[in-house]
């Protein structure tokens, strides 16, 4: 029923903003052949790429890395070719000559030499990524060749050079006294495109760069237009205010699914999917003493009470797929057996019998005095979490269990994890050029899954397993490491994967190249041009 209201509501809106058209905005919309205008439900924030505040998607237009992941593997970016001593301890890079700071300071081993002891200067806020604890030293050989020392051999190197941040390049006259750790004084990149104008909680422009070493690009402007999600990003869209959305980097989605289904029938808008990115998921604070979400029993009983099927069918319209593990099996190391918890709902009551929550009546069980009580928080800006939260909420107060849904801002949810102070939260994993490698080394950080995992029975085997994985350099004992590694975090029910999700586009029909990377986070908007 709410779902027929809700697409009888968007109806009339269009019908509405159909009526309302003037034929000057019709030609707005027909006239804009270079420019795209997306709507984001949240600010670019602070555009310093050794920080982690900022968006993602706005960074990877203006900071480059020296390789990037590609479902071919490491491939050279600002680096031409790199060469890995025998020991696996000096990569050695080098690197394009023909390439210019935005503010036209020449790119060189020299400048990539400031950039990362820039960000090992910061150390401690970039723990959460295993290579900023390998990293010794950074030295310059020639001009345009550098070399990068670890403490210890670190088979993700590459990988962790190639993510969106923080080990990218901005030049060094933006830097402050040195470094970047205390701000920057500008935002001079090597991409694409360049930072022109940013309006706080408005808009921020982005202009092509005509010297980009890579051609200049077939976009000439872009404009990130803050707006809320849904409702106003829907007229926005057929107004032409706003002609480009997609999903976020931070989990908000300006529109959802029904919304973006129906642009695409009764306008000139396309939807474009990538392939399964990350896993979406609830997290389980394993370390909470004194609270239901400590007991193995208590997470897999509401793993099992969670239709997952009618989430993505009916709340996500068939778009995702049913995740049924933490990883899907189309990430490196992660297509193993693990056991299957079914929507059971019969099954989740029985675990909490036996594991001494007794009901009480139709009310939420008690056990020792205590009320099987729990808070899950969500992403405020999320129709789509909140939607899922309450539907959740719902399945789970059929097996006794009271859960509280709380929806706040992704930075207050994201102090949370660091904090410990939640029992129960939305998340996701980081993507195809992440994992399992990040996500898993994050299971030992206290800015992400410390508070997750620290409470499992075997936190400190799987603690020591991981620290195995990452310095292996033999294949199989790899593979054998995060079979265990997989196997345990699965067992304890400390991640309740919900869907496999994809990064979603909505674009007008005449845009094309649109392509994505292995991160979910970054758009390559340079490939794009219309027809």
């Amino acid at each position: 029923m709410l779902k027929n209201v809700k697409l009888l509501v968007f109806a009339i809106m269009f019908l509405m903003v159909l009526g309302g058209c003037s034929d000057e905005t019709s030609g707005t919309k027909e006239e804009q052949t270079d420019e795209l205008i997306y709507a984001s439900s949240k600010d670019i924030n602070d555009m310093n790429p050794h920080f982690y505040t900022g968006s993602m998607s706005a960074q990877g237009k203006v900071y480059e890395s020296l390789v990037e992941n590609t479902q071919e593997g490491i491939k050279p970016l600002l680096a031409e070719s790199w060469e890995i001593s025998e020991d696996g301890k000096v990569y050695t890079f080098t690197l394009r000559e023909d390439v210019t700071f935005h503010d036209g300071e020449p790119f060189n081993a020299e400048a990539v030499k400031k950039n990362m002891d820039a960000v090992q200067a910061n150390a401690e806020k970039h723990a959460w990524i295993k290579l900023s604890t390998k990293i010794k030293e950074v030295n310059v050989v020639e001009e345009y060749v550098v070399e990068i020392v670890l403490s210890e051999t670190y088979y993700p190197t590459l990988e962790e050079l190639s993510m969106t941040r923080p080990y990218v390049f901005l030049s060094p006259n933006d830097f402050k006294e040195g470094g970047t750790k205390d701000g920057v004084n500008g935002y001079n990149g090597t991409g694409p495109y360049i930072l022109k104008e940013h309006k706080t909680d408005e808009y921020a422009t982005f202009e092509a760069n005509d010297s980009y070493w890579g051609g200049a690009p077939n976009i000439k402007k872009i404009t990130s237009k803050v707006l809320p999600a849904d409702e106003t990003t829907f007229l926005a869209l057929q107004k032409g205010e706003v002609n480009f959305a997609f999903t976020d980097d931070r989990g908000a989605d300006s529109l959802d699914v029904e919304t973006m289904e129906q642009l695409v029938a009764s306008s000139d808008y396309q939807i474009i999917r990538s392939e399964p990115m990350n896993t979406k998921m609830i997290v389980a604070n394993s370390s909470r003493a004194d609270n239901p979400v400590n007991e193995k029993a208590v997470r897999e009983a509401i793993w099992h009470a969670i239709d997952r099927e009618t989430i993505v069918k009916d709340l996500l319209n068939g778009t995702e797929s049913v995740a049924e593990t933490l990883f899907s099996s189309n990430v490196n190391y992660a297509d193993i057996p693990l056991e299957k918890r079914e929507y059971d709902v019969e099954k989740a009551k029985g675990l909490l019998e036996e594991a001494g929550w007794k009901a009480a009546g139709e009310g939420t069980r008690v056990k020792d005095g205590q009320k099987l009580e729990m808070a899950l928080y969500y992403d405020s800006n999320s129709s789509s979490q909140k939607r899922q939260a309450e539907y959740i909420q719902a399945l789970v107060k059929d097996i006794g269990i009271q859960l509280d849904i709380v929806g706040e801002e992704s930075t207050s949810i994201a102090n949370r994890r660091t904090t410990g102070e939640y029992d129960l939260l939305f998340n996701q994993t980081w993507g195809l050029a992440y994992d399992p490698q990040s996500t898993i080394a994050a299971f030992t950080s206290e800015a992400s899954y410390l508070h997750t995992t620290k409470g499992m029975a075997q936190s400190e085997e799987l603690y020591k397993k991981i620290e195995e994985v990452m310095i292996s350099t033999d294949e199989e004992a790899r593979k054998q490491l995060y079979m265990d590694i997989l196997t345990m975090v699965h067992d304890e029910a400390v991640f309740i994967p919900i869907s496999n999700g994809s990064v979603t586009v909505i674009a007008p029909k005449n845009l094309e190249g649109v392509t994505f990377k292995q991160t979910q986070f970054e758009l390559p908007f340079e490939g794009m041009k219309f027809n």
